[in-house]
């Protein structure tokens, strides 16, 4: 349920999650789908109705899929074209058919639409929702954690951090926040247009077709449908404005007529920001009974739309490891595994979004430019363009397990199965949460227990995987896989075992 502080003096919880963002609520929404009594706590007394990361990647689409969670969010998304991502903002769509997803293009949908549909099944799964209430004090201990919110106090085993990149709980407990400041600003608007000249797009394409210079300025406009628009947009002036200084009216005046014509009148702002491109990562994910993911743990320039996701990925990376350790089901390095799992990707993502941020530069060097025409070339090579697309997509992500499958460590194939029941899609094997022994040739010994939320599914594949048996994890990745017939029962529930528990 959705509380205000008044409502509870003191509580307990196994888990506290700092934030009701689209990681936080992620977050709790996994641990409760395990069982796992969690509050969440958010400081805001209600949600911001502003578009901010509003793009979904598809290996987001995916995982969301596999909890249930995407359907409803389709019903809530934008109209756009079926186009690829992008890579700096270069005329070159990012083609991701050759990865094999249902979900091969990015989903527009504006932030607190995606926020509203989490915290529904948050609640429905039965986590605690506490708004209203901002985080002042946090003492962990050997056991556990203290958290104090304005008159709430919170005893819990962990508590994780998902409440942003200027994050109070990492302020609190004094961690360095290593990196450079941002050296670009811009601005970031929801608005609304009474009247439009022909250069305002009608519908979300390509970013290069969305994004435009003209007059000194430089500025995206996307359309949310009516009257409604996103602008985001920038300008030299605007380097040494500092970061909470309002952004006005006449601001966004200025940038609309100097790039779409003064025939584009600003009807009404709804609400506005500034940005900036700091890039900057804790060096830990993990300090004792403190856990960070999202924008908490790492921050980088907005190109490419990879914030929002990342922070999604961190929570389903993070959930049943975590609900594993809390129910006493895995050992304690099975939760240190998030941080040497994530650490990494989010570590790429801060040094090509960084790369992205000098190829799109609103006003480039003749040096840039060659870069940026020798960029676009590559692009247009299918090997390059698969290369940046499984990258920005996430589709390509390995983790570094055991074994030497070929399988081992990738995103779960998404190939057509078909079980007694008749066909599936590999998604709907994951809306417990639980992980999937994948028995492909009859080979797992009948009667065999596995471990605790771990689920047996005996399916054809309606194409050769390489592997007789697939272990996947419950977010969706390949621990452990054969490709022969099955050991005995006792060596097969070993590796399960085995793989569910260690990382390499």
């Amino acid at each position: 349920m959705v509380e205000g502080v008044s409502a509870v003096a003191e509580s307990t919880a196994e888990v506290v999650v700092v934030g009701a963002g689209p990681t936080g609520l992620t977050l709790a929404y996994e641990l409760a789908l395990a069982g796992v009594r969690t509050l969440l706590v958010e400081q805001l007394p209600r949600r911001v109705e502003q578009v901010k990361g509003g793009g979904i990647q598809p290996r987001t689409a995916e995982l969301l899929d596999s909890r249930g969670l995407l359907e409803p969010l389709l019903r809530r998304a934008v109209p756009r074209d079926p186009v690829g991502g992008h890579f700096a903002a270069l005329p070159v769509p990012l083609d991701c058919t050759p990865w094999r997803t249902r979900h091969p293009f990015p989903i527009a949908i504006p932030q607190w639409e995606i926020e509203e549909v989490l915290e529904e099944r948050v609640v429905a799964a039965g986590a605690r929702v506490l708004r209203g209430a901002a985080v002042s004090g946090v003492e962990p201990d050997a056991d556990g954690v203290v958290v104090t919110a304005d008159g709430l106090r919170v005893r819990a085993r962990h508590l994780v951090a998902c409440d942003g990149g200027h994050s109070t709980v990492r302020k609190l407990l004094g961690l360095p926040f290593p990196g450079r400041p941002g050296t670009h600003q811009a601005v970031l608007a929801d608005i609304r247009l009474s009247a439009v000249s022909p250069l305002v797009p009608r519908q979300i394409g390509h970013m290069s077709s969305l994004t435009r210079r003209a007059g000194g300025h430089w500025a995206m406009l996307v359309p949310l449908g009516g009257d409604r628009y996103r602008i985001t947009f920038g300008h030299a002036e605007q380097a040494d404005t500092a970061r909470d200084t309002p952004v006005t009216r006449e601001e966004i005046t200025a940038a609309l007529h100097a790039v779409y014509g003064e025939q584009t009148v600003l009807g009404a702002v709804e609400n506005s920001s500034r940005f900036s491109d700091a890039t900057r990562q804790l060096e830990h994910y993990r300090v004792g009974r403190v856990l960070f993911a999202g924008d908490a743990a790492h921050i980088h320039s907005p190109l490419g739309g990879q914030g929002l996701n990342l922070g999604i990925q961190d929570a389903f990376n993070l959930g049943w490891k975590l609900a594993a350790a809390v129910q006493d089901r895995a050992p304690n390095g099975l939760l240190d595994s998030y941080h040497d799992e994530r650490h990494p990707v989010a570590a790429q993502v801060l040094r090509h979004t960084s790369a992205q941020r000098v190829l799109a530069d609103a006003n480039p060097s003749e040096d840039v430019a060659a870069l940026r025409d020798i960029v676009t070339d590559l692009l247009r090579l299918p090997d390059t363009n698969r290369h940046l697309a499984g990258l920005m997509s996430g589709l390509s992500l390995r983790y570094d397990l055991s074994g030497d499958h070929p399988l081992t460590g990738r995103r779960m194939p998404d190939a057509d199965l078909v079980t007694d029941a008749g066909p599936v899609r590999p998604a709907t094997l994951f809306g417990s949460g639980h992980a999937v022994l994948l028995d492909l040739a009859r080979t797992v010994p009948a009667g065999l227990r596995l471990p605790p939320r771990v689920d047996l599914v005996r399916a054809r594949c309606t194409e050769d995987l390489g592997a007789t048996a697939l272990l996947v994890r419950p977010d969706g990745y390949v621990c452990w896989a054969a490709d022969g017939s099955a050991a005995d029962g006792d060596a097969l529930l070993a590796a399960v075992a085995g793989s569910l528990t260690t990382a390499r």
